[in-house]
């Protein structure tokens, strides 16, 4: 993995793209690690760093899922940790829609949630959008840190991003189920009016 790591790295932003579009697939290292990396080297850079990783992810996103719908649950089980899968599905039985925000800011590798969703034939077009929010977050605050801060960022992402991205996970997660609490009250008042009405 080092090697592998080290030839994408060769290639600078653009192995950056390459590398957040398997890691959306199938590559187990988060694209994270090369972001830092290679804004360690250019924090001027970080912002359009953190674009290419961004878009990268997105383009890999529906082919994870079309592994998903195909393979997917042979690839889940030969591949990664079992904690890993057993977490994941769980939360995504659970709250599909919430656990892939939460996807987006965890350590759970986010590639098991795009082939998760093709298993479960999750909608496309809600999985792009949750990751869209998610892989946003993840990959612009590791961008922002570093243009604002330069090269002292390295130190301050090993200490602050786990925590901040939490933080935004949580708020983002508690947005979205206050939303759909409100839509369902929304609907259960229509419904009760119905009633009344026949």
């Amino acid at each position: 993995m080092n090697e592998v790591m080290e030839f994408l790295r060769s290639f600078g932003s653009a192995g950056l793209f390459i590398h957040a579009m398997l890691d959306a697939i199938i590559f187990p290292i988060p694209a994270f690690f090369l972001q830092v990396s290679l804004s360690v080297l250019n924090p001027e850079n970080a912002i359009w760093l953190a674009t290419l990783g961004y878009v990268g992810c997105l383009a890999g996103t529906p082919i994870g899922y079309a592994i998903g719908k195909t393979s997917g649950n042979l690839i889940l089980n030969r591949f990664m940790k079992k904690k890993w899968l057993d977490s994941a599905t769980a939360l995504f039985r659970r709250h599909g829609e919430t656990a892939i925000l939460i996807g987006a800011f965890t350590p759970i590798p986010f590639k098991l949630f795009t082939i998760m969703s093709g298993c479960m034939n999750y909608p496309l077009w809600k999985l792009l959008g949750y990751a869209a929010i998610g892989r946003a977050a993840k990959f612009y605050i590791v961008g922002i840190l570093f243009y604002i801060y330069g090269r002292a960022a390295e130190h301050m992402v090993d200490s602050v991003l786990g925590v901040t991205l939490l933080v935004v996970g949580i708020l983002l997660s508690a947005g979205w189920l206050l939303i759909r609490w409100f839509q369902k009250r929304k609907k259960q008042g229509r419904a009760a009016v119905q009633i009344e009405e026949q």
